[in-house]
């Protein structure tokens, strides 16, 4: 069953790409989009019905090189069930949606375009199922890498718009740069365990935090240090601060692109590479603090520029950026299980959101600023209530105190109880309120200026303004019943009592299987803790919390001021953005008037692009033309018309004259060549 789901959809990708002229356009959409609902379906059965403890599935031989084996394998336990559900649902609802959406695209007249635009998206979903169900950090990686393959097509796609283009390039290029990390992280183990298979690796953590490795100048813990480059392959797949320069561009592909990889699926690859690697991450102490650090940053940075943005799309991918640092925080301080609560229900929600602004969009001729919109409900009564929901969920509205409400509401709030247990009620757990905070203001924001108030933009747009179809609208549905009801059904596993956390992860024996496997590294000499590199035993369960680990447990514990701030928060940014664009809608530009250097700071998204521009880009744009102008221009170049126009043409006339046609002159040659040649015998022999 679970082959099936990983390779359903590289079979529809291949089809649709390559037989489209066979089964022509509708033939493609339907078959790749039946072909990942079938995947979708199966990956509730696994889901719902995944036996304890860990499968592993053996596809085939993959790579055997020396000590270095590798299998192409499936890893199933609750991690992957919970990640085929999310890639799957969102994918197949993605897949429906865009058959609406693409319908008619402009950019496209005259041309065969959807057959590739389906490829495109399944060989994603692929790739994004190979990374998710991987048993070795190899496999891992060639859906990482795939992943970025997939998204840089994707987010090219409108391949004659030049923005476009340089969005899919910036993405790729920044991704490298985390991804070198990965790579070295993944070097790094195998040269410490001889081996990348997850059980391996996981087994050997304890012996790892008692091990150095040297790199670059100094000497290394070698848990922390390769967390660390592991972390920093995640910082660049999920757009966290300082490799987050590529989200916001990355809206110039179709709405569904980021509905698909820049919501639910791709940049959660991250959250989900941590809470994997728990076991590691558990004996590295310094790289938890470190991604708390950046976390509670990049859910704060994003928060603030998200309040000034006007591209509907824009505003969402920073709101996106926002949660993945939730989601980070959660994941730092140790508690993995509420990392993937958060994983879950936001792919519902910001999916929804990410495909009722594509429906936006569509019906107004692909207008995307909201200073052009207003008053639209009537004209999108199914697409107002579906983006009302998601706003409902992402703000965080329930009952304090209660396990009802969206389904933001009991995540989000889990995140930040439990940044409370796990720093003290310090910086992480302030930044996380704040955030909260400015969350419910932009979205409602963005909700007050779409929805409310007088039509403003173009007239004509606004007049033949229309609901999206059937197949646009259905998705919308479907993803609001997990908006509202995936955190109240799945509270308790993810978040509730320890041992139904416990029991939902399968990780009964995780207590004993880490004493056990950490008693011998306790004082050991480097000589033992190297040994033990190569044995000992893989911790039970799909996540792994140590021994020291209870944040969990005072989450549950903390004061009711607490539980009860996200709240006060979500009301905050709700009165505040009814007074700016309902009660007084002259607010806004005042306030940007008196606080300008403010407002402009944030508008330009912290100028971290134009940081980059300096610090990065002109130098490497410098130091490629003197390489062009000087280095291929002049050097090279110069070289070879040297040679070819100065060098050659001379001494092919200098040779011209020994052919003068005499005899004389050839027997001259040859007795001369002849005393060379004797000459040097002569010499070499006597020199023996």
């Amino acid at each position: 069953m679970t082959s099936i789901i990983l390779f359903a959809p590289l079979l529809g990708a291949i089809i649709a790409g390559f037989g489209h002229r066979v089964i022509g356009d509708k033939g493609a959409q339907y078959l790749t989009t039946g072909l990942l609902f079938l995947a979708a379906f199966l990956s509730w059965i696994v889901f719902l019905t995944l036996p304890e403890g860990t499968q592993h599935i053996q596809i085939m031989r993959w790579i055997d090189s020396g000590s270095f084996s590798v299998d192409w394998g499936i890893r199933l336990d609750r991690l992957t069930a919970i990640m085929l559900v999310v890639v799957t649902t969102v994918s197949s609802l993605v897949h429906l949606y865009s058959i609406g959406y693409m319908a008619d695209d402009p950019q496209f007249e005259g041309e065969s375009y959807r057959p590739r635009f389906f490829a495109y998206l399944s060989l994603f979903t692929f790739a994004m199922l190979a990374l998710v169900t991987a048993d070795n950090l190899i496999q891992m990686f060639f859906g990482w890498e795939g992943v970025g393959l997939a998204s840089y097509l994707l987010i090219g796609f409108y391949y004659k718009k030049p923005s476009a283009n340089a969005a899919a390039i910036k993405a790729f290029v920044v991704n490298r740069v985390g991804d070198f990390g990965f790579a070295l992280g993944i070097f790094g183990l195998f040269l410490l365990t001889d081996s990348i298979r997850f059980d391996d690796i996981f087994a050997a953590a304890p012996a790892l935090a008692e091990t150095d490795l040297h790199f670059l100048w100094r000497d290394w813990n070698a848990a922390n240090l390769l967390a660390f480059l592991l972390f920093v392959g995640a910082m660049g797949k999920s757009a966290q601060l300082f490799l987050h320069t590529w989200l916001p561009d990355a809206m110039e592909g179709p709405t569904p692109v980021s509905a698909l990889i820049h919501a639910a699926t791709m940049v959660t690859a991250g959250v989900f590479l941590v809470s994997r690697m728990s076991p590691l991450m558990e004996y590295a102490p310094w790289t938890l603090g470190f991604i708390v650090l950046i976390g509670s940053a990049t859910a704060f940075v994003a928060a603030t520029i998200g309040l000034v943005q006007n591209d509907i799309k824009r505003v969402i991918a920073y709101s996106t950026m926002s949660q993945l640092g939730y989601m980070f925080v959660a994941a730092g301080v140790g508690v993995y299980s509420v990392a993937m609560f958060h994983l879950l229900t936001h792919a519902f929600f910001k999916a929804m959101l990410f495909l009722g602004a594509g429906s936006i969009i569509h019906g107004m001729h692909h207008e995307q600023d909201m200073r052009n919109y207003g008053g639209l409900r009537q004209k999108f009564p199914y697409t107002f209530w579906a983006m009302l929901i998601g706003t409902l969920a992402i703000t965080g509205v329930g009952i304090p105190l209660t396990t009802i409400g969206f389904a933001g509401f009991l995540s989000k709030d889990a995140i930040i109880e439990s940044a409370w247990a796990g720093t003290q009620g310090g910086y992480a757990f302030w930044l996380l309120v704040i955030a909260a905070m400015f969350t419910s203001f932009y979205s409602w924001r963005l909700m007050f200026m779409t929805f409310w108030g007088k039509p403003r933009g173009d007239k004509h747009t606004h007049e033949h303004a229309h609901e999206s179809p059937a197949v646009m609208t259905i998705p919308l549905g479907v993803l609001a019943l997990g908006a509202v009801f995936s955190g109240m059904i799945w509270y308790g596993s993810f978040f509730g009592d320890h041992d139904k956390v416990n029991a939902f992860f399968g990780i009964e024996a995780h207590a004993e299987a880490a004493e056990g496997a950490a008693a011998p590294a306790e004082g050991a000499t480097d000589d033992a803790a190297a040994a033990d590199l190569h044995g000992g035993t893989a911790p039970v369960g799909a996540i792994f919390m140590g021994p020291d680990n209870h944040v969990i447990d005072e989450a549950h514990h903390a004061p009711t001021w607490v539980k009860v701030s996200p709240f006060v928060a979500m009301l905050t940014g709700l009165l505040v953005a009814w007074w700016f664009y309902i009660v007084n809608p002259a607010m806004p530009r005042r306030l940007a008037e008196a606080q300008p250097h403010l407002y402009r700071f944030l508008l330009n998204k912290w100028y971290f692009d134009e940081i980059y521009d300096v610090v990065f880009v002109r130098p490497a744009r410098a130091l490629g033309r003197f390489l062009w102008k000087r280095g291929d221009g002049s050097v090279i170049d110069g070289l070879i018309n040297w040679l070819a126009m100065g060098a050659v043409p001379y001494f092919t006339k200098l040779a011209g004259r020994w052919q003068s046609g005499y005899l004389f002159t050839y027997a001259f040659a040859m007795v001369l060549g002849i005393v060379v040649f004797v000459t040097i015998i002569a010499m070499s022999g006597g020199a023996h």
